[in-house]
């Protein structure tokens, strides 16, 4: 169970790192610099554009991080008594 929760941790992190990286900022930093120009891609509705899909995916990335290193402290705490 430890190192399936561990692989969940890393694979979250992974995605989180990742899709903080690629959202633009106020200056369009590295998000304009890995992703180009995402109005050809994805048109010039924000709505459906990248960075509205980049906000979930780090959300629930976050989400499921939180999660997982709890439940693994929890198991943890458990396993060492």
């Amino acid at each position: 169970m430890q190192t399936v929760l561990s692989i969940i941790v890393f694979a979250a992190s992974l995605v989180l790192i990742i899709s903080v990286l690629l959202q633009e900022g106020k200056d369009a930093g590295m998000g304009s610099t890995v992703g180009g120009n995402t109005d050809v891609l994805f048109g010039k509705n924000k709505a459906r554009g990248m960075q509205p899909m980049l906000q979930r995916i780090t959300i629930i990335a976050s989400i499921i991080f939180m999660l997982s290193v709890l439940v693994m402290d929890i198991l943890l705490r458990i396993a060492a008594k």
